[in-house]
């Protein structure tokens, strides 16, 4: 790739007038004068013509199955229909320029192992597996009327396709943890307090007992990953750091004492920058819910930022198929939030800093991601305008990007 400004995911400033070798899937060379003539066959050389050069972006908090699938798909459609609008979705989030995902809910690993032999396109992805649940958890898909497991009824649909696991005790969260880990999962998601989404628990609701909790961050830790979970309020989030959880998804509820805890706990938070329109619940319960999430998200971020809280972000769009591409324009609303270099930083370096705690769970250690640097996985994106004089160019990756590269292949190429 020639003559291209080069954002290497890390810097404040572009290396400009750069040439950047690719070659078996790596970043080869980043130089600041430019190659010899290469005239090998299949060597394909692309012009940048002073064109931004940037990582691949990132999303920490995907749901593939989740947002590729409407409630009435899990409920009723035929698992094949469950697992092709999954891969067909992951296509679509790879040329939106998203070319590694953690996925926090969902049977991905076998759309996992698809991609990465080459079969479908699709971002690299860390999944979590079913997401565990207490009964009456954030993650009980379950109807009211239904009998729990425990008690000798059957397990609900969404457990039965690998969305979810309802898991009461010590012993029953052990084996939900061990069950994940021997399907593929990357890292564990619990979740531990009330959601928007979910039907029985009141936001304030603690969910998961201190030794459940504990239980399956030991359980992760014999195989060398962590657990996340899903949270929001203080009481919540200070019960999972306590017990050694390593990652709060959302958080949006935190007062500043509980961002401080997490920053000396040296913890990650990974957050979602909300609005209201992101999600749309007929019910008015679920409705106030989601906009008492959304009410927390400027103060959350301002005392992150005060308190240099490690934070992540993500989507964590659920249920409604129509909204998957709305993924682009949360990336972009970062600005809000962030200066544009530093939030170009969450979006590529800064997320894979958190993907690398699943550890030898992680089977991406061939190379470095979210990076340009000698080493790391070739995934690149060539943008038409500077993202980092405006970082609403990423709103729009079917004008704005020229080129997307994941691992070498070429996914786009408008030039």
């Amino acid at each position: 790739m020639r003559n291209v400004r080069v954002f290497d995911g890390v810097g404040d400033k572009t290396l400009d007038g750069a040439d950047v070798l690719l070659e078996g899937g790596h970043v080869v060379a980043v130089s600041s004068s430019p190659f010899a003539q290469d005239q090998a066959d299949g060597v394909l050389e692309i012009a940048g013509d002073d064109r931004v050069l940037i990582p691949g972006l990132t999303d920490a908090h995907v749901h593939l199955m989740g947002n590729a699938n409407a409630m009435a798909d899990f409920l009723e459609g035929p698992t094949g229909v469950l697992y092709g609008n999954t891969i067909a979705e992951a296509g679509r989030m790879l040329r939106r320029g998203f070319t590694t995902v953690r996925d926090m809910g969902g049977d991905t690993a076998p759309v996992k192992a698809l991609i990465d032999r080459g079969e479908f396109e699709g971002p690299r992805i860390f999944p979590s597996q079913a997401m565990i649940s207490q009964t009456s958890g954030h993650a009980d898909f379950s109807f009211v009327y239904d009998v729990p497991e425990e008690f000798g009824g059957r397990p609900s649909r969404t457990e039965d396709i690998h969305f979810t696991r309802v898991a009461d005790g010590v012993p029953r969260v052990l084996t939900a943890v061990r069950e994940q880990l021997r399907q593929g999962a990357s890292q564990i998601k619990l979740t531990l307090g009330g959601g928007a989404a979910s039907m029985y628990d009141p936001l304030s609701t603690l969910q998961y007992t201190f030794d459940e909790i504990r239980a399956a961050v030991e359980a992760a830790s014999d195989y060398g990953t962590y657990v996340a979970t899903h949270v929001y309020t203080p009481a919540g989030i200070t019960r999972a750091i306590d017990a050694g959880v390593r990652s709060i998804e959302h958080g949006h509820l935190a007062d500043e004492a509980t961002v401080r805890r997490i920053a000396e706990a040296g913890a990650w938070l990974s957050m979602q920058p909300f609005a209201e329109e992101d999600h749309h619940y007929p019910d008015p319960v679920r409705a106030a819910k989601n906009t008492e999430i959304c009410q927390g998200t400027a103060q959350v971020y301002e005392w992150a930022i005060a308190h240099e809280v490690k934070t992540a972000w993500g989507t964590d769009l659920l249920l409604e198929p129509q909204a998957a591409a709305r993924q682009s324009a949360m990336a972009a609303r970062l600005a809000e939030y962030y200066s544009n270099v530093d939030a170009l930083k969450i979006l590529t370096s800064g997320n894979a800093s958190l993907f690398e705690l699943a550890g030898d769970r992680n089977t991406y250690r061939g190379g470095k991601l979210g990076v340009i640097a000698e080493g790391a996985w070739a995934d690149v994106i060539l943008t038409e305008k500077d993202p980092l004089a405006d970082l609403s160019v990423i709103a729009d990756p079917d004008a704005n990007f020229a080129v997307i590269i994941k691992g070498g292949q070429v996914v786009k190429n408008t030039l």
